[in-house]
């Protein structure tokens, strides 16, 4: 049975699902799920490209900023880096690439956690960390008994990418949006009562305006309260797109909310039809992001656009110590173009942001 015929059994039986729980199937199925079925999804064949792949400078740069932090640790003997979502390993391997060649006191002490929830993924990185041998480990951030002294937690376009619950407000009553079923066999939404309390705590502060839809992603925040559970000290860097609350919420140009699905670089036209083969993702509400940390104890230390963050962590400086060790020209004027794609105005990094915050 397939993983759209199973939902429409599941719905049919029991009735309209939370969009939470349709979203995590399409998206995390073990058998269907987008991100858990073989597929090229990165790349020019795929269906996006992350900041990662665009540039190794992406990579590098982050590796830069790693080391002040150690430095800021207090240069432990042993510093934890833990990604979360770490896809097929090109973030980590630049980073270690870049720290093994440019700061060998970091690398020494490193110990690199990899937390992906792909098989096909992981055997990808598995491939491509293999020369960084013990440096490596493959195991999950909410493990637990996981437990980093030292060292910084790092996610880069993984919030967005979590279930979300969506709701409307009509009538001045806030209501959620479920997932049911027609007489045809589609999918379509349906409004019904709210399915936790949290959705409504959610807006206490805010109300959502009449007639608005938002997206409510509630696993953001848990999974802070996570990575600042396993650090002893250190750092949660976020990296993704995302607005404040009044911004995702209020904005006339949002009233349907962000929900998006994307396939083969574009946007895909139904979020319902076709779940597990288009990626789903929404806009983080980093107002929330940044609370919950808060509540679990972590001291936000910046907020910022991407762009900004590359330049003032040492984009440029990076740049210059890659194209003097670049192999030929071709390789100088790709990386020149890379860095240019990631600072220039109106180019991808304006729509990203990097949270940091300090526990």
């Amino acid at each position: 049975m397939s993983l759209a015929d199973g939902l429409k059994e599941k719905i049919r039986r029991e009735g309209a699902i939370t969009f939470r729980e349709w979203m995590r199937a399409a998206l995390y199925d073990e058998r269907e799920g987008y991100y858990r079925r073989r597929a090229e999804r990165w790349g020019r064949a795929g269906d996006y490209r992350t900041s990662p792949e665009r540039s190794r400078l992406f990579a590098s740069t982050f590796a830069r900023y790693f080391a002040d932090l150690f430095v800021e640790l207090g240069r432990p003997r042993e510093f934890f880096v833990v990604e979360a979502g770490g896809g097929a390993g090109d973030f980590a391997r630049g980073v270690l690439d870049t720290l093994r060649r440019d700061a060998p006191e970091v690398f020494h002490a490193l110990r690199y956690v990899f937390d992906e929830t792909s098989a096909d993924s992981r055997r990808r990185a598995a491939a491509a960390l293999a020369p960084f041998g013990e440096r490596v480990e493959f195991r999950p951030l909410h493990d637990a008994r996981a437990h980093f002294e030292k060292g910084i937690v790092f996610s880069n376009e993984l919030l967005d990418a979590f279930p979300v619950n969506r709701v409307r407000t009509r009538g001045g009553r806030l209501r959620e949006l479920h997932v049911g079923v027609d007489e045809g066999g589609a999918f379509v939404w349906v409004e019904g009562e709210l399915s936790d309390t949290k959705l409504a705590d959610h807006f206490a502060r805010a109300p959502l305006p009449e007639g608005h839809t938002a997206e409510v992603n509630l696993e953001a925040g848990e999974w802070v309260a996570r990575a600042a559970a396993a650090l002893g000290a250190g750092f949660v860097v976020a990296v993704d797109y995302g607005d404040d609350a009044a911004g995702l919420h209020a904005a006339p140009h949002r009233r349907e909310g962000t929900l998006r699905a994307f396939g083969r670089h574009g946007f895909a036209d139904d979020f319902l039809q076709r779940p597990g083969e288009v990626d789903l993702t929404t806009t983080v509400d980093w107002t929330h992001v940044v609370e919950a940390g808060e509540r679990a104890g972590l001291r936000t230390v910046l907020l910022e656009r991407q762009d900004r963050f590359l330049l003032r962590a040492g984009l440029l400086e990076q740049l210059e110590r890659e194209t003097s060790a670049a192999g030929d020209e071709a390789e100088v004027m790709r990386l020149r173009l890379e860095a240019r794609e990631m600072i220039l105005p109106g180019g991808m990094a304006e729509h990203f942001h990097v949270l940091v915050q300090k526990k």
